[in-house]
């Protein structure tokens, strides 16, 4: 799924193979509603993510440094209670084993505690009614980017990607 810009990676919240909401909780958003049935997640810059909800809240200090790959990651996680494919969104159809190296590569990116957790960034910043925030893994840079990071996810469940890519187009463009 994209914004123009973001690329995110949206699956079930929960099925046989994986309940996400046992480490992604509902309470995290401000809905609070265990009705949604996908989640969104999204790699990214955290003060970026913190800082800029709107492109129109961009400082050029928090650009500067997140391309400079000096500073902390996060993941964005939005429910969304139903996914519809159009243009901005697209529906792959992966087997139960290419899933499994999905899950694996997403849960790899999140930071977590002495006990394994995903770590759950307290904040009254949210996008909507459905997202929440967690520590994850790695520095965002000009080369290494969200659409890196969901294009290296196709590539860790053998779906079509980029060799290599910054943006969000050239994801898209596989799948059309």
């Amino acid at each position: 799924m994209t914004n123009g810009i973001h690329t995110d990676i949206v699956v079930p919240s929960k099925n046989s193979l994986q309940d996400w909401t046992r480490e992604i909780k509902y309470s995290h958003t401000l809905a609070a509603d265990s009705s949604y049935n996908y989640l969104a997640f999204g790699w990214g810059d955290k003060k970026f993510y913190l800082e800029t909800p709107e492109f129109s809240d961009l400082k050029i200090s928090t650009a500067l440094r997140a391309i400079s790959g000096l500073s902390e990651s996060a993941m964005h996680i939005t429910f969304y209670k139903t996914v519809v494919e159009d243009q901005h969104c697209k529906k792959l159809h992966i087997s139960k084993a290419q899933y499994q190296q999905l899950v694996e590569y997403i849960s790899a990116s999140f930071s977590k505690d002495q006990n394994g957790n995903f770590i759950h960034i307290k904040t009254s910043i949210h996008y909507d009614q459905t997202d929440a925030f967690y520590e994850a893994i790695g520095s965002y840079s000009i080369l290494k980017t969200c659409n890196t990071w969901a294009n290296n996810g196709l590539k860790a469940s053998n779906q079509k990607a980029c060799l290599w890519t910054i943006f969000d187009t050239p994801i898209f463009q596989k799948y059309k």
